[in-house]
């Protein structure tokens, strides 16, 4: 429950302790001299400081009019109490919404090369995960606010950036800066809906890099054609997952420890060499990988899309050569630093 929504009740069941607690008083005092109701009523004229008038009587009464000035002096307290968590309720709700939803908006608005995801379902919540694990920025898009609300809180406390809306409609795709995106992943439900999704994200940004999931294998040549640069089939990992965990276990066993390892937090990663990287031209032994991040050239897609698998020192990086490595996070994003010139790299001994 919300907190303002919690101290709220809090101060209306004092408030009504107080009414029953001070009517009930009045009735025992008086020995039966008034009705509840009277006693109900004084109670109520009490707190509020109305004070039409007293109960008859009631200076006959011992204790009545003490009574009377507890009700009174607490009355005040209590109501204050109520009005003031009734405002911050308000407040919050109206006001504290509409600063957030234009903080959001704002950050939203100063992405570049980010993510955008159409689908906070099954699948899409597992793309959340990676993307976080993985530091890559990223907007989800999904039609439930309180499932967006929900995911927010339990991923990143309260901070993730999303969209409320029909991710098919292209102003919902504007306002989660798709044209500035470097990547789109449609992951509804329906294939139909990933198509939509994919046909308008990629008229809206021709370079973005589109991934698509599939439910039925029909669609995947209809979401290429819409688009796509590749689709994923979920339901066909799922069946080669479990023929791996009866023919592999342990290379399963040793994937899920590194995907698991939030300490770690290892991945297979590809860094990019641009043409005047420093990296570019130069051997692999000569290059401050495996000093300055600790990483593991697990193999090298030439600029003629051919891989090179486990890839000999002597092997010369070519100017878009992209680096399959395996490391944590942090390491690969000290790499692509390092490729791009943003930190300087050690002289290798070689070079020395």
């Amino acid at each position: 429950m919300h907190a303002s929504i919690r101290r709220l009740l809090i101060a209306l069941g004092f408030f009504l302790c107080l009414v029953f607690g001070g009517a009930a008083g009045y009735f025992v005092l008086g020995h039966g001299r008034w009705g509840f109701g009277e006693c109900l009523y004084m109670t109520i004229i009490t707190l509020s400081t109305v004070g039409f008038g007293e109960l008859n009587q009631m200076a006959d009464v011992e204790g009545a009019r003490g009574l009377t000035v507890v009700l009174i002096v607490s009355g005040i307290g209590a109501l204050a109490y109520v009005q003031g968590n009734l405002t911050a309720l308000l407040v919050e709700g109206a006001i504290g919404q509409a600063l957030r939803r234009n903080r959001m908006r704002k950050r939203i608005d100063s992405l570049h090369g980010h993510i955008v995801v159409a689908g906070a379902g099954a699948t899409g919540k597992h793309v959340l995960e990676e993307l976080l694990h993985t530091q890559t920025p990223f907007v989800v898009i999904d039609r439930d606010l309180a499932h967006l609300e929900r995911l927010s809180e339990d991923l990143t406390g309260g901070k993730m950036l999303y969209i409320p809306g029909d991710a098919t409609d292209d102003h919902v795709l504007i306002s989660a800066g798709v044209k500035r995106a470097r990547g789109v992943v449609a992951a509804l439900t329906h294939d139909k809906d990933n198509v939509f999704v994919t046909l308008s994200a990629r008229s809206l940004n021709a370079q973005a890099r589109i991934v698509a999931k599939v439910v039925e294998n029909e669609a995947a040549p209809k979401l290429i054609k819409a688009g796509a640069t590749s689709v994923v089939n979920p339901t066909m990992i799922g069946g080669f997952r479990l023929a791996s965990e009866l023919i592999r276990p342990e290379v399963n066993e040793f994937l899920d420890q590194m995907l698991r390892d939030k300490e770690k937090n290892l991945r297979l990663e590809e860094v990019i060499i641009p043409a005047q990287s420093t990296f570019s031209g130069v051997p692999l032994k000569d290059t401050p990988i495996r000093q300055k991040t600790k990483l593991l050239v697990v193999a090298i897609r030439d600029k003629d899309r051919t891989f090179v698998y486990n890839p000999e020192p002597n092997f010369v990086i070519e100017p878009g050569a992209t680096l399959i490595v395996m490391g944590e996070t942090e390491s690969v994003l000290k790499l692509r630093r390092l490729v791009l010139g943003d930190e300087e790299p050690e002289v290798p001994e070689s070079q020395r």
